[in-house]
């Protein structure tokens, strides 16, 4: 079974999660911890639980997703693992992130690219990867059918959808994205967002208010 933790991280409160089973492996997805005590607080959580990372993956490449990259990828010696779409986004985080007013040093070079249909495997748990752009290229969720949940990121929120007015978005992709692969989920997975609080898929398609059919 696996363990799912969420840390609200960074002036943005991006939410940061740890999936974890009984091997202790873990999982690390969009590392958002941006002030020192953000990181001390995720490496006691780890340290504390004796969880041991074996990947770090991110949902997405916008700033405040990846604020945590350099800390996770040298206190773990773990290498990013991003979609090759989200490449411009990955090596420009720099650049972004001052925009915002941040100071964050040039990120380390990417791992492995990973696409749609991918298995993310740790201990004996595995979610699988679905491409869903529209909020930015790149965009991806996690979907772990055994504990009935999907990691949505910015894409879909309670009662909301991912922003489509940043660069790569378009709100026509993004429903299509929705539409074609989260909402075939069943109603009753959580959902895990990138901002914000849990949802359900059938609590989504009831009652957002954003969703064309």
């Amino acid at each position: 079974m696996i363990t799912i933790d969420k840390f609200a991280l960074n002036p943005f409160q991006m939410n940061t999660y740890v999936l974890s089973d009984e091997t202790k492996e873990c999982v690390i997805i969009d590392p958002g911890s941006y002030e020192p005590q953000e990181e001390d607080l995720l490496n006691r959580f780890l340290n504390s639980e004796n969880l041991k990372p074996v990947r770090m993956v991110f949902t997405h490449c916008h700033v405040d997703h990846v604020l945590g990259t350099n800390f996770i990828a040298n206190t773990y010696n773990l290498k990013p693992e991003i979609h090759e779409a989200g490449l411009p986004f990955y090596e420009n985080g720099h650049d972004h992130a001052k925009t915002y007013g941040f100071q964050m040093d040039k990120l380390v070079e990417p791992g492995q690219f990973i696409k749609d249909g991918d298995i993310i495997k740790f201990g004996n748990s595995e979610i699988k990867v679905v491409y869903t752009p529209g909020h930015a290229d790149g965009s991806i969720c996690f979907i772990g059918d055994k504990d009935k949940f999907v990691i949505t990121g910015d894409v879909l929120f309670k009662d909301s959808i991912g922003r489509t007015d940043f660069p790569t978005g378009d709100f026509d992709v993004l429903m299509k994205s929705i539409h074609e692969k989260l909402f075939t989920l069943p109603d009753d997975y959580t959902v895990y967002c990138g901002h914000g609080p849990e949802t359900s898929i059938g609590y989504e398609k009831v009652n957002n208010p954003f969703i064309r059919f």
